[in-house]
């Protein structure tokens, strides 16, 4: 049987988050909102709660799991970043962005793309989830929480729960999420290159 948390959309209780940081911390598996989608996420270094994940989106090895970071700071830990690409995500972010970069030696080898070492990094514009990365202090290990043989990702906490609460830690209802997926751009080749387009808008893409 999982927690569950209901946690204020616009003012987060900090005990709540800080009982949210301390089950990742632990091992748990939590699905929590972002400005897009809820998603389902762990400790970047627990490889156990991650095929936990794997288990629950009956996800293959080669699926690409991408690291929320709070800030951009962040990504730069876990990232290589060059001034233009930098630049431009300070525009995107907080947003509706993933972002494909070649990963630093600060990710693990199972997270990144076995072929290219990319990883995909973002910085969500939501609260509860800003509240949760500031107190966890390093980027939450996520992936969008669409479950087997369905198309979107799961918008109502209270469905979640049903479904769900007796294979993860911790759920926490930050009210209803959308059920769109992020926009993502590789900044791999120089050129910001649209991989997916979703929520984000990509109107800059022709001032770039």
């Amino acid at each position: 049987m999982s927690q569950y948390f209901e946690i204020h959309p616009e003012n987060p209780q900090k005990r709540l988050i800080q009982q949210a940081v301390d089950i990742i911390n632990k091992g748990g598996v939590v699905i929590y909102p972002t400005d897009s989608s809820y998603a389902i996420g762990c400790h970047l270094g627990d490889k156990k709660a991650m095929d936990k994940i794997y288990k629950i989106r009956q996800l293959d090895k080669t699926h690409n799991f991408t690291l929320v970071c709070r800030d951009l700071s962040e990504i730069a830990q876990y990232a290589v970043v060059d001034n233009i690409n930098y630049r431009l995500m300070k525009t995107l972010t907080p947003g509706p962005y993933t972002f494909i970069l070649k990963a630093s030696r600060e990710v693990p080898k199972r997270l990144m793309n076995p072929k290219r070492k990319t990883i995909g990094m973002r910085v969500p514009d939501n609260p509860v989830c800003a509240a949760l990365l500031e107190e966890l202090d390093q980027p939450l290990m996520s992936s969008t929480l669409i479950l087997p043989k369905e198309e979107y990702p799961m918008t109502d906490p209270y469905q979640i729960r049903l479904k769900l609460e007796n294979r993860v830690d911790l759920i926490i209802d930050g009210g209803f999420c959308g059920h769109d997926a992020t926009t993502v751009v590789s900044l791999m080749d120089g050129t910001p290159e649209i991989m997916r387009q979703g929520l984000g808008n990509i109107d800059w893409l022709t001032q770039h």
